[in-house]
């Protein structure tokens, strides 16, 4: 277990009145332990569960596919092994926590992620006990990010950053998504992460399209090429955008493009610890407007275990809430200015990855100055 969030999860848990809290979640057991379960996020099914009591107890509940990668990762750790399609994972969970004493605890557990059907089953397995949704005080640890989160999202900013920009330098007009793809997942894995999420591969009209793969389709001149990727390592991951051009911009594109820089500089100016999330998002959105660009619902969100975290610089904080949130050292978060529709048949982006310092940000994804469009030749 990781001792820091060990200690994080006891102060929450004395400062809320739990017993013990569950992480359900890939995210959050990640969080916790240091380490995803492989098979966890790619078949529901199979959870891993790890457990923190108030007085600093922990345990871990995996399926026995994992037993020898649980094993090696938590060797000092109880942990509660069981057999899939032979045993009733929430009868086996549930004997765990009385084992630990909590048959009539406060828990709190991710009733956000935690399928209805195995939560009513675990009620009716500890009748006695308490259980709570856990969710947005874990959403809430995670926003501020420890030392060691912070080095690692620096790690992963640089590889996401350098993966995208020597792709872009690698193909030429002619190539295709594909070929650009290729190198793309190369570098990533070269440069040290593990794997990838969301690798996005938009060129010409197909820059439009905000979350969109590689295809066969061929760069030609004037192409505007939209490239995103999140490279992983122990679940953390890092998200960056570039946009080139093939060859020569493309009419309007560098008028665009430094008003999107300007963008930046602004964002990177406003944040900072205290600084009103929906404020910032105010701003950038009447800077979009100085060029008739349409808006859109966000321009920065939280990350690390999770593409999107809270808080969200835009029009809400947080999914489905109102009001808003400020910001504080140690937040990382994902910064994007950006345009899917310009009106000129062409989407531009910038994402950045940067940290909330005492008195501002810092700069996470600095392989590239994007402050110019990068050229394909």
């Amino acid at each position: 277990m990781r001792t820091e969030i060990v200690q994080r999860q006891q102060a929450a848990m004395r400062q809320h009145g739990l017993d013990a809290l569950v992480s359900c979640s890939p995210e959050n057991f990640a969080y916790l332990t240091g380490f995803v379960v492989p098979s966890q996020p790619l078949m529901r099914h199979r959870h891993a569960m790890a457990i923190v009591t108030a007085d600093g107890k922990s345990a871990v509940l995996g399926v026995d596919m994992e037993a020898t990668t649980i094993g090696r990762r938590l060797p000092d750790t109880p942990t509660r092994i069981w057999a899939e399609f032979a045993d009733d994972c929430i009868e086996q969970l549930a004997d765990l926590l009385k084992g630990m004493g909590l048959a009539s605890a406060r828990i709190g557990i991710e009733t956000n992620y935690l399928p209805a059907y195995d939560m009513d089953r675990l009620r009716t397995a500890l009748p006695a006990a308490r259980f709570e949704a856990n969710h947005t005080l874990l959403d809430r640890m995670r926003q501020l990010k420890t030392a060691d989160e912070i080095a690692l999202l620096r790690r992963l900013s640089r590889i996401s950053d350098q993966a995208i920009t020597d792709a872009l330098r690698a193909v030429q007009a002619g190539d295709s998504e594909m070929d650009l793809a290729g190198h793309l997942t190369r570098n990533v894995y070269a440069l040290g992460a593990e794997q990838f999420k969301l690798m996005i591969v938009a060129t010409g009209e197909r820059s439009e399209l905000p979350n969109v793969g590689p295809s066969e389709r061929r760069l030609a001149r004037q192409d505007v090429c939209r490239v995103e990727i999140f490279s992983v390592i122990g679940g953390y991951q890092a998200g960056v955008c570039r946009t080139a051009v093939v060859q020569d911009a493309p009419p309007h594109a560098e008028r665009i493009w430094r008003h999107l820089v300007d963008c930046k500089y602004m964002l990177l100016d406003m944040i900072k610890p205290g600084a009103s999330c929906r404020v910032i998002y105010d701003a950038f959105i009447r800077k979009l407007a100085e060029l008739d660009l349409p808006p859109i619902s966000f321009v920065g969100h939280g990350i690390g275990l999770f593409l999107h975290e809270n808080p969200y610089l835009g029009k809400t904080p947080e999914i489905g809430q109102t009001g808003d949130a400020l910001l504080e050292e140690g937040m990382v978060l994902g910064v994007e200015p950006l345009c899917y529709r310009t009106g000129h048949g062409y989407g531009m982006q910038l994402k950045d990855m940067l940290v909330v310092t005492a008195n501002g940000c810092e700069m996470l994804s600095d392989y590239c100055s994007n402050d110019e469009l990068i050229v394909v030749r």
